[in-house]
């Protein structure tokens, strides 16, 4: 990921309304902590309340 190189430190989640495959995620990226999935569709309510987790 890109983004790791500018800060690795960065936490991201990923959103998508497709199936996950977090194994193949995980051998592409073994060093990225990959936590933060969210599945559409989602509530307004939900999104904040896992974005305020992920954060704190």
């Amino acid at each position: 990921m890109k983004i790791l190189e500018v800060d690795i430190n960065v936490k991201a989640c990923f959103m998508t309304a497709g199936q996950i495959n977090r194994e193949a995620l995980r051998e592409i990226y073994p060093s990225v902590s990959l936590g933060c999935f969210i599945r559409k569709p989602v509530t307004i309510d939900y999104l904040v309340n896992r974005l305020k987790a992920e954060l704190y």
